[in-house]
């Protein structure tokens, strides 16, 4: 028998990025997770079933951060004035060396998801270390928690600290042994993660690549983050064209699903190469600024096609919160229209780059409406502004100054999980 489950608040949320899609005291209706109906009147049928009443709330899609790093997140807020490259060699290798221990990532990762929850993150796209345990310990903690995710065990085996870098078949065989473990999870799911290309090799880019065909299993990495990374790439792969090419040429593109964080510097050349319906990319503004690497046409990016969602990227980037992710791709668009007057982002469009279009890369997921997996948050503003300001005033308000106090309900695959 189905489990019915019914909501009922002010349904908002972006079923196109162009504008909101506003249903004011309306009606969620989902059977078994999927959702069958929103509308503006409970039909007859339902009159016997449970109404969960949020009343003058707001109800909107979870949010999807496409690109963070859960082996970092002790790290956020450390180091901002460094540039990427420093940062990393001063910073993260010390730090994801110690998540090799088991006892300490539970602790770690424990923090980590629940932090995610809190703020209304219901599906990340994360790194985890290059350890197999560190990593075997983070799909056990998304797992308990009832969150989804992608999680990676890293790969890296050259350009980075011994105690850190992996033999290239150590690094291949453990990575299958991770998938075969969990790539049949309903909700945590394992994806093919070469940190970026100056860590891999030729050989290792191309046993990852055969992996991830084998298994159809879904890639991350990072590309065109920092001028100093690309002069690198092009210095260790000089028979590539550029950046993005390296990836494809080794079925790292777009052969299965796949996201390429930052993507902040793309010549013509590969912006062609990422118009393909698998490639999304994660612009990650609060990193982009704090490691100086540049802001992202993302405005341009949309334009011409490519499909682009959201990272917090911690802890280049300093905060978790997704929502404030929204702001800073807005603010960071703002800035770009003034000095090379480009296009800014709305509201709208940032918000279903972390809501649809990241919520896409996990399924049917990111919209309120019938025949998409119910994931939601239920916002319960302040008095004022619920008297005041229109709904989607009500939600800029949560966008932009909000934390997780206003969140009083999260729904992931129609159940409702628990803050620690």
């Amino acid at each position: 028998m189905d489990q019915i489950t019914i909501l009922k608040g002010h349904i908002i949320y972006t079923d196109t990025s162009d504008s909101f899609q506003v249903l004011e005291n309306g009606y969620i209706i989902a059977h078994d997770n999927i959702i069958k109906d929103v509308c503006e009147q409970l039909p007859q049928k339902y009159t016997e079933e449970e109404v969960i009443d949020y009343g003058n709330s707001l109800i909107i899609p979870g949010f999807y951060d496409l690109h963070n790093h859960a082996g970092q997140y002790l790290q956020c807020g450390t180091g901002m004035n460094k540039q990427l490259l420093e940062w990393l060699n001063d910073y993260t290798y010390n730090l994801e060396k110690d998540l090799h221990d088991e006892a300490y990532a539970n602790i770690v990762y424990e923090r980590y998801v629940n932090d995610l929850v809190r703020f209304g993150t219901l599906g990340a796209c994360t790194f985890a270390t290059s350890s197999p345990v560190g990593t075997a310990c983070l799909f056990e903690t998304f797992k308990e928690k009832g969150l989804r995710a992608y999680v990676g065990k890293v790969n890296m085996v050259r350009n980075a600290p011994d105690f850190i870098i992996e033999d290239v078949y150590d690094s291949i065989a453990s990575t299958e042994d991770i998938i075969m473990k969990y790539k049949n999870e309903p909700l945590v799911k394992p994806i093919i993660t070469p940190r970026f290309a100056p860590t891999s090799t030729s050989e290792s880019l191309k046993m990852l690549g055969e992996l991830a065909l084998k298994h159809k299993i879904a890639v991350q990495s990072h590309l065109s983050e920092n001028p100093a990374e690309i002069q690198w790439v092009q210095e260790l792969y000089p028979s590539s064209e550029n950046y993005t090419s390296v990836y494809d040429k080794h079925n790292l593109l777009g052969k299965t699903p796949t996201i390429m964080a930052h993507a902040v510097h793309l010549s013509d050349a590969e912006i062609e190469l990422c118009k393909n319906d698998n490639v999304y990319l994660a612009h990650c503004p609060d990193s982009n600024i704090n490691v100086r690497s540049g802001i992202a046409p993302v405005k341009s990016y949309l334009n011409k096609g490519l499909k682009v969602g959201l990272g917090s990227d911690i802890a280049g980037g300093h905060k978790i919160q997704m929502n404030e992710a929204i702001v800073r791709t807005i603010q960071s668009s703002k800035i770009l229209s003034v000095y090379e007057n480009h296009e800014h982002l709305t509201v709208a469009e940032a918000f279903y780059m972390a809501t649809a279009s990241g919520g896409s890369f996990f399924g049917k997921l990111g919209k309120l409406k019938a025949g998409y997996e119910l994931d939601a948050l239920v916002i319960n503003d302040d008095i004022l502004y619920k008297e005041r300001y229109t709904l989607l005033d009500r939600l800029e308000k949560f966008l932009y100054i909000g934390d997780d106090r206003w969140i009083t309900a999260r729904y992931v695959a129609g159940k409702k999980i628990d803050v620690v």
